[in-house]
């Protein structure tokens, strides 16, 4: 009997002492002793501009993504640099364009013209001709794109070999990936149009 009082003194000293927060944490690591521990798959790593997957080493990333309204601004973004957004301050309205050096990848010069306010097909198309061979043109619309988008301007487009320049409606969105001097894979996408906001991203050599 006098054991069973010292025992029963002790262990009461001992749960006054010890923080009840300990005393759980002991309980539940008795607990978890035998049972199977769960294997968590670690994060995805995010990869360059948001794709879903890396691409092949020696390759290039890009995304295109149209924009609309106030708040859905376009964005171009190349080898997990944003060239045109938001972010940057150099986005607008109408035609936004990125020039890329395919051999560095380096950006070159960016710019947008506005399609609903002023006439500036002339320069845009200026701006398009001055693009030296060997690079990449990257467009992509923002709100509106078509509206004083003139004949000459679609031409130009048109020889780096964009087909839905012709098809642009009032606030259609739309994306395209040009070369100049040299041909891009036959098996990327080059160029979407329509009327919703959307995304045009991929990988080449």
């Amino acid at each position: 009997m006098l054991a069973s009082v010292c025992a029963w003194y002790l262990g009461y000293i001992f749960a006054d002492i010890v923080p009840e927060d300990s005393l759980s944490s002991a309980i539940e690591n008795l607990q978890s002793i035998g049972e199977k521990p769960v294997l968590k798959a670690p994060p995805p790593k995010r990869q360059k501009c948001d794709h879903w997957s890396p691409c092949s080493p020696g390759s290039y990333a890009y995304r295109l993504l149209s924009g609309g309204g106030k708040e859905k601004f376009a964005k171009i973004c190349f080898e997990d640099e944003l060239l045109i957004s938001e972010q940057k301050g150099n986005v607008g309205r109408g035609i936004n364009i990125a020039i890329v050096n395919y051999k560095t990848g380096k950006v070159i010069s960016t710019e947008f013209f506005d399609m609903w306010e002023g006439d500036f097909s002339g320069p845009m198309t200026t701006f398009i001709k001055n693009a030296p061979q060997g690079s990449l043109l990257l467009m992509v619309t923002h709100d509106d794109g078509s509206t004083r988008l003139n004949d000459g301007a679609k031409k130009a487009i048109a020889e780096l070999g964009s087909k839905e320049i012709w098809n642009m409606k009032f606030r259609s969105s739309w994306a395209f990936i040009a070369a100049k001097g040299f041909n891009l894979p036959d098996n990327i996408q080059k160029e979407k149009v329509g009327f919703i906001l959307f995304s045009v991203l991929f990988c080449f050599f």
